[in-house]
């Protein structure tokens, strides 16, 4: 037989104690295996929402540590653990909110708007331009009676003239006698011949005022008017 070589004799002590640290290598192998696997390929959590950051002051200053939830992965079994914000008390004695009551108190609020106002005070249930200056109220004020309206005098008009009508008499002449220096004039009056001398009046209303070779002046002694007749051309044949 041949003989073992040296450092690789194996009794029953080495054995045992080869078993052991094969044992202990297979598990520290699985456990190194483990995290390796665990942490690299673990599925990685959806993002959540951002959470609304706080604007109360009051909370905000209670509270200036609070901050938005985490999340911390484990080392050693890859899971996640989340972190919530805690609402304490506000410090500083300020009221705690549910301790305040809700209810709405509509007689309390019914008594306030019975509440006659002053003169200066604006109504804050009523719509409405705000008030003036505060004064002393006026007692019985004087009653405006408006008085009657001033009209203008009519525009007076001086009487209308009338307008004379044109005398309807013809002039064809005039003659002299002898030995004197009046003349006579010949009127036609339609079919009558009238004659007259310088100042008479013809038909109760037309004086002769002036006779000339050409024309006659009469008068019209009704409307205060004066009109010249001219003399009137031959008829031919």
């Amino acid at each position: 037989m041949k003989k073992p070589a040296p450092g690789f004799k194996l009794g029953t002590e080495n054995k045992k104690q080869v078993y052991i640290l094969a044992g202990l290598g297979v598990v520290a192998v699985a456990v190194l295996a483990f995290n390796f696997m665990g942490g690299d390929t673990a599925p990685s959590p959806a993002p959540r929402a951002a959470h609304p950051v706080l604007t109360d002051p009051a909370l905000s200053d209670a509270h200036p540590d609070s901050s938005l939830p985490t999340r911390r992965r484990n080392a050693s079994r890859g899971d996640l653990k989340t972190w919530t914000v805690k609402l304490g008390p506000p410090k500083g004695g300020h009221t705690d909110p549910s301790e305040i009551d809700p209810t709405l108190r509509l007689d309390l609020l019914a008594k306030l708007q019975s509440v006659e106002p002053g003169t200066a005070i604006r109504n804050l249930f009523q719509v409405g331009p705000a008030a003036g200056p505060a004064g002393a109220p006026i007692k019985n004020p004087p009653k405006i009676i408006p008085g009657p309206v001033a009209t203008a005098p009519p525009t007076p008009t001086g009487p209308v003239t009338p307008t004379a009508p044109p005398i309807d008499l013809k002039y064809y002449g005039y003659s002299t006698l002898k030995g004197e220096t009046r003349r006579k004039a010949f009127l036609l009056d339609g079919e009558d011949i009238i004659m007259a001398f310088e100042g008479e009046t013809v038909k109760k209303r037309y004086k002769v005022v002036k006779i000339n070779a050409t024309s006659v002046t009469m008068e019209d002694t009704q409307f205060k008017n004066t009109q010249t007749l001219p003399l009137q051309p031959e008829a031919n044949g």
